[in-house]
C-alpha cells in the first residue's frame, strides 16, 4: 500500500497543483451534477403531470368523413344541375352522439368519469350581446353553411369544472357558481362578466333568449354564476363571429332542448383511470360506434405539453456526455503532462523495483482523493447551478414550444354553435377544441440532490478519472529507468 502513501504525500507537497486539479475536477462534477439533477427533475415532471392530467378520450363526429360527404354532395348536385350557376353550397351535416350510446361507453371498464358537450346558437331577448369591431374585412375561407347563426352560443356542458377552458383556468369562475350535474333538465346559466356589465346583470338575475327559427320561442334562463375569459377577442375571427363574452354555460340538456333534440350531445370526453389501457379501451368503444364516428385521443395534447420538458430532458442529456467526454480528455492531458514532468521520479520508482502497474495505481489513487473532495463541492455548489441552468432552459424551451404551436390549433372561446343538424362554420369541433391543453405547459422544474444523483456522479467521476488515468499513463509502461536517469 506503499503508493497510497506516496500518492498523500506528493498532493501535500504540490499543494498549489492539488488546488488547480481540484478546481477543474470541481467544474466538471458540478457541470456533470447539474445535467443529472435537471434530467431527472425533468422526468419527474413529466411523470407528476401525466398522473395529475389523465388521459381523456373524445367521442365525436368524424370531421374528415363529413368533410368527404358533402364534397361528395356537391360533385352530385353539380353534375345533375350543371346549367345551373346560383346552386347553394352543400351543408357540412355533423351527427350527433346518441346519449345512450355515450352512457354504454362509460360503462365500460377504465373509465373514471365522463363530460357531454352539446351546443346551440340563439338570439338574446330583452338584453344585448356584446359587439366586437375588427379592422379586418375578410374572414376564414370555407362555407358559411348555416345563415341562422344567433348572436348568443350556449355551451352545454355536464359540468363547467370539467370543461377544457375552466380546466386550463383560461375562465375562472368570478361570482357565484359553475355548471353541476345538478343542473341537468334546469334553465341555469353562467355568463360571462362583459356580457353581465355591458347588461347590468349579477347573480339570480334572469334572462331571454329566443330560438333563431322561431322568434316566438322563448326561454327564460337564471343567471347563478359569472365567469371571467382572459381571451376578450375570437381566435377565429371572421366578421360572423361571435365575441367570446356571448358564450354562455348551461347544462348539456338545455342545448338539447333547444336544438330540438335530447337524446343526443355534440361530443363526449371519457377520463380514463389508467392511461396504460388507453389503447384497449378505444378498441372496445370503437365496436359500440358507427364508422361516422371517431374516438380521439389525449396524447398529442400531452406531448404538446410535456415538449419543452422532454426537450430539457435531452439537453440534460447531453450536458452529461459532453461535460464527461471532456473532462476525460482535460483529466487525460493533465496525466500526460503529470507523468513528463515526474519522469524522474518514476524512473526512481522503477529503479528500485515498484512496478508499473503501482506506479499507475498511485496515480488513480491522487486524482481519487481530488475526485472525493470535487464530490463535496460539487454538492454544495451543483443545486445552485443546477436550479439556475433548469430555469433558464426551460424558459427558453416553453418559449419556443410556445412561438411554434401558435395558430397551429383552433383558437379559445366556446363551444361552437351546431350540436345537431346542419352546422354553421366553425361547427362540429367540440371534438377537436375539447382536446385543447386541459392545462397549461409544465414550466417549472424542481431540483434536488439525492443520494441516487450524488451515486451517479461518483460512478460517472469513477469511470472519468479511469480512463483519464488509463489513457495519460500509457507512455508509462514504454518508460524504461536506465533510460530515464541516463537522459537527466
Amino acid at each position: 500500500m506503499d503508493f497510497i502513501k506516496r500518492a498523500g504525500l506528493y498532493l501535500r507537497q504540490k499543494i498549489g497543483r492539488t488546488a488547480l486539479i481540484t478546481l477543474v475536477m470541481s467544474a466538471i462534477m458540478i457541470f456533470v451534477l447539474a445535467g443529472i439533477i435537471i434530467q431527472s427533475a425533468a422526468i419527474q415532471a413529466t411523470n407528476s403531470a401525466k398522473n395529475s392530467a389523465g388521459t381523456t378520450v373524445t367521442l365525436s363526429a368524424d370531421r374528415e368523413k363529413a368533410f368527404a360527404s358533402m364534397h361528395k354532395s356537391q360533385s352530385s348536385s353539380s353534375s345533375s344541375s350543371s346549367s345551373s350557376s346560383n346552386a347553394a353550397p352543400a351543408a357540412i351535416t355533423m351527427p350527433s352522439v346518441k346519449i345512450k350510446t355515450a352512457e354504454k361507453i362509460a360503462a365500460l371498464s377504465n373509465v373514471a368519469g365522463y363530460q357531454y358537450s352539446n351546443s346551440a346558437s340563439v338570439n338574446a331577448s330583452g338584453f344585448s350581446a356584446v359587439t366586437t369591431s375588427s379592422s379586418s374585412g375578410g374572414g376564414q375561407g370555407g362555407f358559411s353553411g348555416s345563415s341562422n347563426s344567433g348572436d348568443i352560443t350556449i355551451s352545454g356542458v355536464s359540468t363547467t369544472a370539467a370543461e377544457t377552458n375552466f380546466k386550463s383556468k383560461s375562465y375562472k369562475i368570478t361570482s357565484g357558481r359553475g355548471i353541476t350535474a345538478a343542473d341537468k333538465n334546469t334553465n341555469n346559466v353562467v355568463i360571462e362578466s362583459e356580457l353581465a356589465t355591458s347588461n347590468s346583470l349579477k347573480v339570480g338575475s334572469t334572462i331571454k333568449v329566443k330560438t333563431t327559427d322561431d322568434d316566438s320561442k322563448t326561454y327564460t334562463l337564471n343567471v347563478v354564476g359569472i365567469y371571467k375569459a382572459k381571451t376578450s377577442t375570437s381566435s377565429q375571427g371572421g366578421p360572423n363571429m361571435s365575441d367570446p363574452s356571448n358564450t354562455i354555460y348551461t347544462s348539456y340538456t338545455f342545448a338539447g332542448t333547444v336544438n330540438g333534440d335530447t337524446t343526443s350531445v355534440t361530443s363526449v370526453v371519457y377520463t380514463l383511470t389508467d392511461s396504460s389501457k388507453e389503447k384497449a379501451f378505444t378498441k372496445q368503444a370503437k365496436k359500440l360506434i358507427s364508422s361516422s364516428f371517431s374516438l380521439t385521443s389525449s396524447s398529442e395534447t400531452y406531448a404538446l405539453l410535456m415538449k419543452p420538458m422532454k426537450n430539457v430532458q435531452s439537453f440534460a442529456n447531453k450536458i452529461v456526455w459532453i461535460v464527461g467526454i471532456a473532462g476525460t480528455i482535460i483529466l487525460a492531458l493533465i496525466t500526460v503532462l503529470m507523468i513528463r514532468e515526474r519522469r524522474h521520479e518514476i524512473g526512481v520508482l522503477m529503479a528500485l523495483g515498484e512496478s508499473k502497474f503501482k506506479i499507475v495505481l498511485q496515480l488513480f489513487s491522487e486524482l481519487f482523493a481530488v475526485l472525493v473532495l470535487s464530490l463535496v463541492i460539487a454538492g454544495v455548489a451543483g443545486n445552485f447551478v443546477g436550479n439556475a441552468v433548469g430555469k433558464q432552459l426551460v424558459s427558453q424551451q416553453t418559449t419556443a414550444t410556445q412561438s411554434t404551436s401558435t395558430g397551429a390549433g383552433f383558437g379559445g372561446g366556446g363551444q361552437q354553435p351546431g350540436g345537431g343538424g346542419t352546422a354553421p362554420s366553425g361547427a362540429g369541433r367540440s371534438g377537436q377544441t375539447s382536446m385543447t391543453a386541459s392545462g397549461s405547459q409544465v414550466s417549472t422544474l424542481k431540483t434536488k440532490i439525492s443520494a441516487k444523483s450524488m451515486a451517479e456522479l461518483g460512478g460517472l467521476g469513477l469511470g472519468i478519472i479511469a480512463i483519464a488515468v488509463v489513457a495519460g499513463s500509457t507512455p508509462i509502461f514504454r518508460l524504461k529507468p536506465k533510460k530515464i536517469l541516463s537522459n537527466e
